[in-house]
C-alpha cells in the first residue's frame, strides 16, 4: 500500500516562485511583442518559447510535484522531474533541520534523512508526525529510536 506525504510549502518561496515565473512571462511577452513588430525570424522565436517553458515550467512543476511516496519496502522522494528511491531499512536517522541548502523540499520546517553509507537528503512533509509514524511502522519499530 502506497502513503503519499505533500512537502509543505512556505508562503515566502511560494511568493518567490510565483513572482519569478510572472516577471519572466512578463519578459518574454515583451521580447515577443518587439521581435514581431522588429520582423525577427523564426529561430529567436524558437529560443524564446523555449526560454519560456523552461523557465516557467520547471518551478512550476517543482510546485506542484513535490511529494514523498512510501512504497512496500522504499521511500520515493520526488520534485518536479527529479527522483530519489531510499530504502527504508537503510534509514539510521531523522533529525529536525532548518538547513537552507538546496533539497525536494518546499519549506525550511525541513527533516534530515540519514540513510545507508553517509548518504542523506531534506524533506519538509506536511504532515510531519504523520510522516514519522510511517517510517517507524515501515521499519517494523516504534518509539525515538527511528528518529
Amino acid at each position: 500500500m502506497e502513503t503519499v506525504y505533500r512537502s509543505k510549502i512556505d508562503k515566502w518561496l511560494l511568493v518567490v516562485l510565483v513572482l519569478a515565473m510572472g516577471v519572466i512571462g512578463f519578459v518574454t511577452l515583451g521580447f515577443y511583442a518587439g521581435a514581431f513588430y522588429a520582423g525577427a525570424s523564426t529561430y529567436s522565436w524558437w529560443y524564446g518559447a523555449l526560454f519560456a517553458v523552461l523557465a516557467i515550467g520547471l518551478p512550476a512543476w517543482v510546485l506542484l510535484a513535490t511529494h514523498y511516496t512510501f512504497e512496500r519496502r522504499e521511500l520515493l522522494v520526488r520534485s518536479g522531474p527529479f527522483r530519489w528511491r531510499i530504502p527504508v531499512a537503510e534509514i539510521t536517522n531523522i533529525k529536525p533541520t532548518s538547513n537552507p541548502l538546496s533539497s525536494p523540499a518546499l519549506s525550511l520546517d525541513r527533516l534530515r534523512i540519514e540513510y545507508g553509507r553517509g548518504r542523506w537528503i531534506m524533506v519538509s512533509p506536511h504532515d510531519k508526525e504523520g510522516f514519522l509514524r510511517e517510517v517507524e511502522a515501515r521499519r517494523g519499530r516504534s518509539g525515538p529510536e527511528a528518529r
